[in-house]
């Protein structure tokens, strides 16, 4: 198959949704051949929010170091080749096409049939694989426990901040979620954790005494060097990586770790583009406690200035506390349906703010109108919104995933 013929059949595995468990993609990653080459590290990933920033931290200072660090990271934001790099470079459409070829034939051979978000995840270890990466940085898609990253054995575990999402799967209260994500604590290996709150914080010391796994909680944050990545949260973030990365036991120097963390990028969380009233920021906020470390960055950077708020979501978030967070933010609102099946109607938005919101049938039409408010842009709410909002503004094409 060629590029785009791969993809579209990748794509059409979508239509077998959603399944949890470790039996597919541990069966998928034996029969491609794509478990982790013996000595290569693994460092795994899981939480509510900052566990893609984490990654990417991660990612840049193994780099930085003269490692070959891999990094597998969803969703995409625009182009799906986002979700696998090595050495800080996407997977090209040659490989991608010749090795989702090869697993096809396979999958057509399993049942059930492996879905889209364990195709990907094939396809990404047997590349990581042949290009001989030395440290594999995976994130968590959904959970942990029964997430189908958790089939890849790892060296070292990580829980950033845990909170109230994806309730329809993972449970309806911390502590039911806390125990999803503390699934992927391995016996005899070392699990770290950014501060939590206490409920969660119990269920992760219970759950690592039974895996006999050490647990171990950043307790400050991280100072003395400055950080690509804005937010004064990406400092425990940060704290985290350099944990996980002792843990796993590459060596640390002052100069790898400043130039890492200096050179570390992660799109649409908290980035910045453009300048005065040209400025846009994009972050996918798509949780309460997501969308408050979001209010408290754009503080840190622009104070009391105010914003014109382009604002979608998904019918299945918390929309409300999202709001709660943003609206006091903005002079002014714009809301928009994005591309999914499972975006909230703009009429379910506008009844979420308590103030003024103007209506727009498109993200391209709510971005106009905002650029003509004379203030700075703020595009959040559903990283569904910041993809498709890059990719009209990059002139870029995207096709959208729901895994």
């Amino acid at each position: 198959m060629k590029y785009q013929e791969a993809i579209d059949w990748l794509y059409s595995t979508q239509l077998f949704g959603i399944k949890l468990g470790l039996d597919g993609p541990r069966q998928l990653l034996k029969e491609f051949l794509a478990y982790p080459a013996y000595g290569v590290k693994v460092i795994h990933v899981a939480g509510t929010n900052g566990k893609g920033s984490t990654c990417a931290i991660i990612d840049s200072v193994a780099r930085a170091g003269g490692n070959r660090s891999a990094l597998f990271t969803s969703p995409h934001l625009i182009d799906f080749r986002e979700r696998m790099k090595v050495s800080g470079k996407e997977i090209s459409e040659e490989e991608c096409a010749a090795l989702l070829s090869e697993l096809r034939g396979i999958c057509e051979g399993l049942d059930p049939h492996p879905t889209f978000f364990e195709i990907t995840l094939a396809v990404a270890m047997r590349w990581f694989r042949e290009r001989e990466a030395e440290l594999i940085v995976l994130e968590t898609g959904m959970g942990g426990r029964l997430d189908a990253t958790t089939a890849v054995p790892a060296d070292v575990c990580a829980i950033t901040p845990v909170g109230l999402d994806h309730v329809q799967w993972l449970g309806d209260t911390l502590e039911k979620i806390a125990f999803e994500k503390a699934g992927i604590f391995v016996e005899g290996k070392p699990a770290i954790s950014s501060p939590q709150r206490p409920e969660v914080r119990r269920v992760l010391e219970r759950e690592a005494n039974e895996r006999r796994s050490p647990l171990s909680f950043i307790d400050q944050p991280l100072g003395g060097y400055a950080i690509g990545l804005p937010g004064s949260f990406q400092k425990w973030n940060a704290a985290l990586a350099l944990e996980c990365l002792h843990a796993a036991g590459l060596p640390l120097s002052f100069e790898t770790v400043q130039h890492g963390l200096s050179s570390v990028r992660w799109p649409g969380r908290f980035e910045i583009v453009g300048e005065g009233d040209q400025m846009m920021v994009f972050d996918g906020a798509h949780n309460p406690d997501g969308a408050v470390a979001l209010a408290e960055a754009w503080r840190e950077r622009f104070g009391e200035r105010r914003c014109s708020l382009v604002f979608s979501a998904v019918a299945s978030k918390d929309v409300g506390g999202i709001v709660a967070a943003l609206e006091p933010l903005a002079d002014k609102v714009h809301v928009c349906p994005v591309d999914t099946p499972r975006a909230m109607g703009i009429k379910e938005l506008l009844e979420v703010f308590e103030g003024p919101a103007s209506e727009h049938g498109s993200v391209e039409a709510a971005l106009a109108a905002a650029a003509n408010d004379g203030m700075p842009i703020l595009v959040a709410g559903s990283l569904f919104l910041i993809g498709e909002a890059k990719a009209i503004l990059g002139g870029d094409s995207r096709i959208a995933s729901e895994q």
